[in-house]
């Protein structure tokens, strides 16, 4: 059964077509990774999920109700980390539940329990300057599901990681995901991640955008990073990096 549900969306910007028109079904606990060349409306899809922007045509509906704007049933993580620096990562990933009014022993009791998910038991007090890339990550993960959303969407969270650290981050939201069980919208350049994270992976088209493919990942959880390895990974990283290139060379030969 679908919980969200994007209907013939698209989306103009002047004179530009960045999202044709586009549908696509999300059930209970599908985590999609979301991938397409540079422009293909990726972002632009996932932002108009999270209420951050407007279709110019169609509707997206959540729990069978209309998005008209941003709400605390979804968690947003950008590729940025968005982290406020004035305050540490307890306050950081307090700040929502504070905004909704619970009182501050709830808070704390919550936004510790998630602190210790991502791994961050002990930095409670550090403030997001003395604190890696990843770890301020894993505090923006943190503060998304703290909060409790419905949906948890993820524009290029691991995109300024070095390669090491994004395996890693990978990992444990994968971990957290498989406790959990959020739905989650993920977009990603990245074809070995997409697969490793997906439950389905997405290809869009080239601008204006559209759902050129749309793939199950048949791998068994937990997942390992050994997975990466085995032919049926192999096999549909195949299938996706010839889709993905066949809309970079269209992207291409459109700009010529």
């Amino acid at each position: 059964m679908s919980i969200l549900s994007v209907r013939a969306v698209a989306r103009r910007f002047g004179d530009t077509l960045a999202l044709q028109s586009t549908d696509l079904q999300v059930a209970e606990n599908d985590f999609i990774a979301i991938l397409g060349p540079s422009g293909c409306g990726k972002s632009t899809l996932l932002r108009i999920v999270a209420g951050l922007d407007s279709p110019s045509a169609g509707e997206v509906l959540l729990d069978g109700r209309r998005i008209a704007g941003p709400g605390a049933d979804r968690g947003m993580v950008f590729q940025s980390y968005t982290l406020f620096p004035w305050l540490n990562v307890l306050d950081n990933v307090c700040f929502g539940l504070r905004e909704r009014g619970l009182p501050r022993e709830q808070q704390l009791e919550t936004a510790r329990a998630f602190i210790a998910k991502v791994g961050l038991r002990g930095f409670e007090q550090h403030y997001p300057k003395q604190l890696s890339g990843g770890m301020q990550q894993r505090t923006a993960l943190a503060r998304a599901l703290a909060n409790g959303p419905r949906m948890l969407l993820m524009d290029e969270p691991f995109g300024a990681l070095d390669h090491q650290t994004r395996e890693l981050m990978q990992e444990l939201l994968l971990g957290i995901w498989e406790a959990e069980r959020k739905t989650v919208l993920f977009v990603t350049h990245d074809i070995d991640e997409a697969v490793f994270v997906g439950s389905r992976v997405v290809v869009m088209s080239a601008r204006p955008g559209r759902i050129k493919l749309d793939r199950a990942v048949e791998l068994p959880h937990p997942r390992h990073y050994s997975v990466k390895t085995a032919p049926e990974f192999t096999r549909l990283k195949a299938e996706l990096t010839e889709a993905v290139r066949e809309e970079v060379r269209a992207a291409a030969a459109a700009e010529v």
